[in-house]
């Protein structure tokens, strides 16, 4: 796996998150890697590991040395394992079943939104076409999701 370890946001701008936590982001397309990041930035602070593809991401999660993400950002269509099989993986393991898992892809596929519910996903949500939108919404991600939610204590205290 690409080791993209970033810390994203800004004392100023961020909001408040108790620690600096970790967002594992598992996208192929440097281009919606980078704009995620940007967005992100821009709201909260945290460390930003990223996958480029499904295997990746699942050895990043099996890796006992690495953190448990607060929250993992998982498109779908991916190369090696798709997003559907992680999130099946990340369901199946005690170390990472807890963990939110939010979908964001381009797929309004009714069959991939039931699979993605079915297996377990906290939150389906599609890609907009445009930048700011698409800017936005990852900005709201971050801050419900490692501002506003309280996240489980198995995946709080790691």
């Amino acid at each position: 796996m690409r080791k993209a370890r970033r810390s994203i946001g800004d004392r100023k701008g961020g909001a408040c998150v108790r620690d600096v936590v970790t967002i594992l982001l598992v996208e192929d397309n440097p281009d919606d890697s980078t704009l995620t990041e940007r967005a992100l930035r821009q709201g909260i602070s945290a460390k930003l590991e990223i996958a480029r593809d499904g295997q990746e991401a699942l050895d990043y999660l099996s890796n006992e040395a690495n953190e448990i993400p607060r929250l993992v950002l998982l498109d779908l269509r991916l190369p090696s394992v798709n997003g559907l099989e992680v999130l099946q993986r990340i369901r199946e393991h005690d170390r990472t079943r807890l963990i939110p898992v939010v979908i964001v892809t381009n797929s309004a596929a009714p069959g991939d939104v039931a699979a993605a519910y079915r297996y377990g996903t906290n939150s389906y949500i599609r890609k907009p076409v445009d930048f700011d939108q698409f800017a936005e919404l990852i900005r709201l991600i971050g801050s419900y999701w490692l501002v506003a939610n309280e996240p489980p204590p198995d995946v709080r205290d790691h």
